[in-house]
């Protein structure tokens, strides 16, 4: 007879596979289970820069997990590798922001969290075109590659023994005294399975929201307002060297990879669960990128993809116990700061349900919270 988990994760992204991987860390048995692939959402779809854009301009509670998220990413990236053989790519190779007329902000938000930042003189501006506006130089800035990170972080959960059921959906729960006794999923051919949990944990990304409406409209408080917000992003086939940083220029970036390939980013759309790409978006994209790095014009585009962001109005995300289920967790509505804030959202999730005191305050993540 298969025993019941300690924990059951719904949502196999990078904040439900942190969450499982903290989970076992402290203990506990864990089972994530994924209506598709694990990671292959917005963890495989976004960016990997490890900072929120114009940080200074982002709510206090982004800052905290992101600040916290800065301190576990070097020893996290380097446990992945060793135990799995598989590089997440974490590479502190610093990020250029062109423009900053906030530039008191800025650098008071830097000095105030101790992140180095320097005025960025023309020798950054070498192969760059733009108009630069106190320009500043955030020397230590890390990137992760995403798809690298989620295969990674997926052997580490298999090589740990963490049960994964993949192309399985979370279809119906059975509450009983305010508390989750069994639920009900599909997989294959659409097959209904019932098992039993302990602790239940939504991480269900952009999908969070309908699944609360659709799983527990009969409760009292307000479902968490997440909702889809599509991005669309590049990727071009450049050679090692042609850029060295990551480069933040008003609303979007480039970022280099180590093997030379350079990724643009991104729309923000509001389209449902359309992931659909446009030509619209890889134009603008594309002429964003080339006028502000002209050598990629000797380089082909070789791909263009959209994923999903978990979008709430704040972009803070909702961490914590629910407050009329007794067993019934959330750590969702991460919006463009997944991978940024993934590692302390998985770590404030675990503390606060084996009651262990917190690296950061809880309240602003709650599911009562104003978002």
């Amino acid at each position: 007879m298969t025993q019941t988990p300690d924990i059951t994760i719904i949502g196999g992204g990078i904040i439900g596979m942190l969450s499982a991987r903290e989970f076992f860390n402290a203990g506990a048995s864990v089972a994530i289970i994924d209506k598709n692939r694990l990671g292959q959402e917005s963890s495989w779809a976004g960016g990997g820069i490890l900072l929120p854009l114009y940080p200074w301009r982002q709510d206090h509670a982004i800052t905290q997990l992101a600040l916290q998220s800065l301190k576990l990413y070097p020893a996290l990236a380097g446990q992945l590798l060793a135990d799995t053989g598989l590089d997440p790519e974490w590479t502190p190779c610093g990020m250029l922001i062109t423009k900053n007329p906030d530039i008191a902000q800025a650098t008071d938000w830097c000095a105030t969290h101790r992140i180095r930042c320097t005025a960025a003189d023309a020798t950054y501006f070498d192969t760059l075109n733009t108009e630069p506006d106190h320009p500043l130089w955030l020397a230590d800035i890390a990137q992760a590659r995403n798809p690298r990170l989620v295969k990674s972080l997926k052997q580490d959960l298999i090589n740990k023994g963490i049960t994964i059921h993949e192309g399985c959906e979370l279809t119906a729960v059975n509450i009983d005294n305010n508390r989750i006794t069994r639920i009900k999923t599909t997989s294959g051919a659409n097959a209904a399975h019932q098992s039993a949990v302990n602790q239940l944990v939504i991480a269900g990304g952009a999908w969070t929201g309908g699944l609360f409406q659709k799983l527990f409209a009969n409760l009292i408080g307000a479902p968490p307002q997440i909702a889809p917000i599509k991005g669309q992003m590049l990727l071009f086939d450049a050679q090692t060297d042609t850029l060295r940083y990551m480069v933040l220029d008003g609303e979007r970036y480039l970022i280099p990879r180590r093997d030379g390939k350079i990724l643009v980013g991104s729309t923000v759309e509001q389209d449902e669960f359309n992931k659909a790409t446009t030509s619209t978006a890889r134009d603008q994209l594309s002429t964003f990128a080339l006028e502000l790095l002209p050598a990629l014009g000797n380089f082909p585009l070789i791909k263009h993809w959209a994923g999903l962001r978990p979008g709430t109005e704040h972009g803070i995300p909702y961490i914590g116990r629910h407050p009329e289920i007794s067993n019934l967790s959330i750590n969702a509505g991460h919006f463009r700061n997944g991978l940024v804030m993934g590692p302390a959202s998985a770590q404030l999730l675990v503390d606060l349900m084996l009651g262990r005191a917190t690296a950061i305050a809880p309240e602003p993540y709650q599911t009562t919270s104003p978002h």
